[in-house]
């Protein structure tokens, strides 16, 4: 049994292929489809266009490799006031009706891709909103979808600290006195960025990245330095991801002030997110 997922995210366009309990292989289209949307609340023709045509390219190449193929969306078309019209274009050039999903099941996908059936939190940094998801004694105890992500941060902000913690101030405030369930897993580019800057990797390598230890204090350091400079700079650092350059910046800047907000003293990357959440909670089920 193949299955291919397709996850429509508000940064990039995400493929996984999966046969018989094994991830095959997972690929990524930058399509930046939440572009502006914090300026103004309807997706872009642009954007929708060339996210339309990653989706199709996409599920055709699951379908070549004999898979059942589905996709599901988040922030960025569920919060647009034409994201039905952005669905209806991608039944039309792909044949794929597109699972909108809510931002507590968002929260929920992720929390079951990163820890599978076990106890502890996940935080999912998104391209337009960030999800905290905590499970105790193999029930879900606490969930919340914040309006902030790393590619809305950039249209409202860009790299400037000042706008940054305004931004913060406002978007976090649901964390107040929130404490979290064992071990914090965090997924999503944003993280795994972080993670392959922090290991200095040549190539981004999964299993690399898988578990990797982020200390506040590293976190701190690697956003203090990506903010000093530009995107094109940044674009010479090992283990960035070049289609991740201009965001990147406000993406540390939002883990950090989650982490403060919360009171973290490390959290884990997780490869593992909500590509698998979806397959094993919703595809499988």
């Amino acid at each position: 049994m193949k299955k291919a997922v397709i996850d429509i995210g508000s940064n990039s366009v995400r493929l996984m292929l999966w046969a018989d309990g094994t991830t095959l292989y997972k690929k990524i289209s930058t399509t930046r489809l939440g572009e502006g949307l914090a300026i103004r609340p309807v997706l872009r023709e642009d954007a929708m266009a060339r996210t339309a045509e990653a989706v199709a390219r996409f599920a055709e190449e699951g379908r070549s490799a004999g898979a059942d193929v589905c996709a599901f969306a988040t922030a960025a078309v569920r919060t647009a006031e034409n994201g039905a019209a952005f669905c209806a274009l991608v039944r039309r050039t792909s044949g794929l009706a597109v699972d909108v999903v809510s931002g507590g099941r968002e929260a929920e996908l992720a929390l079951c891709g990163a820890l599978g059936g076990g106890d502890g939190t996940v935080l999912d940094i998104g391209g337009a909103s960030t999800e905290l998801c905590m499970r105790r004694d193999g029930k879900k105890s606490f969930a919340v979808s914040l309006d902030v992500g790393a590619v809305r941060l950039y249209d409202l902000c860009r790299d400037d600290p000042a706008r940054l913690e305004a931004a913060m101030s406002a978007a976090l405030s649901p964390l107040g006195g929130v404490r979290t369930e064992g071990k914090t897993y965090a997924v999503g580019g944003t993280a795994t960025t972080l993670a392959a800057l922090h290991l200095g990797l040549g190539s981004y390598d999964a299993s690399a990245v898988q578990d990797c230890r982020l200390t506040l204090a590293a976190v701190e350091e690697l956003t203090r330095k990506l903010l000093a400079l530009s995107p094109q700079a940044r674009k010479n650092l090992k283990g960035m991801d070049p289609r991740r350059a201009d965001i990147i910046a406000g993406g540390a800047y939002l883990l950090e002030s989650v982490m403060r907000a919360l009171q973290l003293g490390a959290v884990f990357a997780s490869d593992r997110d909500n590509l698998e959440g979806y397959l094993f909670g919703s595809v499988l089920s």
